[in-house]
């Protein structure tokens, strides 16, 4: 069963590359991208030279959750998009967490 955000609690969707690490936040029952942020944005890129370890996916976490909480954000669904929970995920998680978003 596929789990399904709304507006009330959006599904918060991860994807990691070699390279990189991006998630989004999606209404699943508007259909609509609520926020969305990578590693590879202007302003996330320069803090991350190497964007590919578990240490950047801590430091990741922390900004997405604070621009989350900004958006108005506190409540999601974390979906690890089918990603083992460990290494550069858990570490994603973990910082989303100590953020203040609650999943």
């Amino acid at each position: 069963m596929r789990a399904k955000g709304d507006s009330e609690r959006p599904r918060l969707v991860v994807h990691r590359s070699l390279k990189n690490f991006s998630a989004q936040i999606i209404n699943d029952a508007e259909q609509k991208i609520v926020f969305t942020l990578s590693t590879k944005d202007k302003e996330i890129k320069q803090k991350f030279p190497a964007a590919g370890n578990v240490k950047s996916a801590e430091d990741f976490g922390l900004i997405f959750a604070a621009k989350a909480k900004e958006k108005g954000i506190s409540k999601i669904l974390f979906d690890r998009a089918g990603y083992l929970y460990h290494g550069r995920i858990k570490a994603f998680a973990e910082s989303l967490r100590k953020g203040g978003l609650e999943f």
